[in-house]
């Protein structure tokens, strides 16, 4: 498990049938919390048997369904009895996802959604936006604190503490993971993986090991206030499966995991009713056939999910990087000084002015020296950024070119040498395309990510 970087391992038998399933947190509750030592511990005494599992030909969707039902990460992948994958629930997820964000993209199951709706409701669906605004604030309104109580237990360990001791506190409490603290302040994290990779494959004592050694420092933190999609996000993009909450002071409020979340989206989806139901099951029914249509997406990462990040992987100043389901409310803008220094920052994509301001206090600049932002479109233009709308419609660019980070052009060029606020509104209008395409293309994908969720109804197994 430590030589490929995996958390989880399955077992077969001499004719290469699945029999068994081993995971990280087996190893941590069932070896180092027994006092048990790894190098000498059978490993049929400590898997699961028989494990559930899919055949290849399954929907990534039905997959999730299982592990979300089950309450697992992890879910072998059988053909003809014999074992030929593993799939994690983060891959499932954002597969299905994925597919959802590039059909809205394309347009095409824009398009097959919005016809087969208006053909069954007819002039029933003529406010297509006051739907679209419903589902968005239905999806991104509910925050942590509506899954997260006030008698919330969490498992917590000191910095002295060995790792036997968080090892016990991960199987007293059925968890993965523990949070080390100093008191209310939250000073690591420590989970089943790390015990597996740091301290097991390491061949180090659990007895003699301390937490302090072998936790993630600082890791990255909710807060109450986090919306549940967001906090899907920032653990798939940060890779990491827990994420520890705070409330308003700071303090512990718990401590989710990937599936917590997974399914807190789930029941959102589940609690709708009536006709804003029907017409959202029929139009992602429509989506979601469009979706699968298109080809898997080439480029993610196959690579296993590590627990947490380290400190020196977070975004930059502590802020998180994650745009909910294609609609972000932060991307990342890359930019050179007068003095040829490159500086990269995270700005809101909504107000132009709070770009600018980042962008003028990272130069150095007075409010008599603002510059004029541009960017570089698919055909070498440098167009303006004049209005909110402009950077709406440039972030919305970036995204559907794949891009990470948008590349920006200072000019600090004065007035007389630049165009006119007419020349100004011209060429934004000329470039950036209208203002409400960006906006519907934005609701479109909005309804393609919680398509997931709702075909996850439709789809009862």
């Amino acid at each position: 498990m430590a030589a490929r970087r995996v958390d989880a391992v399955l077992l077969t038998d001499s004719s290469a049938l699945l029999s068994g399933i081993v995971t990280d947190k087996d190893i941590a509750t069932r070896v180092i919390a027994e006092g048990l030592r790894p190098e000498q511990t059978i490993v049929s005494k400590i898997m699961t048997r028989n494990p559930i599992f899919v055949t290849s030909d399954t929907l990534a969707i039905e997959a999730l369904q299982k592990m979300v039902q089950g309450k697992f990460r992890h879910l072998p992948v059988v053909e003809n009895g014999e074992v030929i994958a593993l799939l994690d629930i983060t891959k499932c997820l954002y597969d299905a996802i994925s597919r959802m964000e590039k059909a809205a993209e394309q347009g095409s199951a824009i398009a097959a959604a919005v016809e087969g709706v208006e053909r069954q409701w007819g002039n029933n669906f003529s406010a297509p936006y006051a739907f679209i605004e419903s589902l968005r604030e239905r999806m991104f309104k509910p925050s942590l604190s509506s899954i997260i109580s006030e008698n919330t237990k969490v498992a917590i360990v000191s910095l002295s503490d060995p790792v036997y001791v968080a090892a016990k506190k991960m199987r007293e409490f059925r968890v993965n993971s523990v949070i080390v603290s100093t008191g209310s302040k939250i000073q690591g994290i420590l989970t089943s993986k790390d015990i597996l990779m740091r301290v097991v494959a390491q061949n180090l004592s659990p007895e003699l090991t301390l937490v302090e050694k072998v936790m993630t420092p600082n890791p990255e933190c909710a807060t109450l206030d986090t919306t549940i999609l967001d906090a899907l996000h920032i653990m798939h993009d940060g890779k990491f499966l827990h994420l520890p909450v705070v409330d308003k002071d700071g303090c512990i409020a718990a401590c989710v995991d990937v599936l917590q979340i997974t399914h807190a989206a789930i029941s959102m989806v589940e609690s709708s009713s009536g006709a804003v139901n029907d017409m959202a099951n029929t139009m992602m029914q429509k989506f979601w056939d469009s979706a699968l249509a298109l080809e898997p997406v080439d480029d993610y990462d196959t690579q296993s999910e590590m627990s947490a990040v380290m400190p020196s992987d977070l975004p930059e100043s502590g802020k998180s990087n994650y745009p909910p389901l294609g609609l972000g409310t932060s991307f990342a803008f890359k930019f050179e000084d007068l003095k040829g220094r490159v500086h990269r920052v995270n700005s809101g994509t909504e107000h132009l002015e709070e770009l600018l301001s980042a962008v003028v206090q990272r130069v150095g600049a007075g409010d008599d020296q603002r510059p004029h932002l541009l960017y570089e479109d698919e055909e070498g233009d440098k167009v303006l950024l004049a209005t909110d709308g402009d950077l709406v419609a440039a972030v919305s660019y970036a995204r559907s070119m794949g891009m990470k980070v948008l590349k920006l052009h200072l000019d600090f060029s004065d007035g007389s040498k630049q165009p006119s606020s007419n020349s100004q509104a011209d060429m934004a209008v000329e470039k950036s395309g209208s203002t409400l395409g960006a906006g519907l293309l934005a609701g479109a994908v909005v309804v393609a990510g919680i398509g997931v969720l709702v075909y996850l109804k439709r789809t009862k197994l």
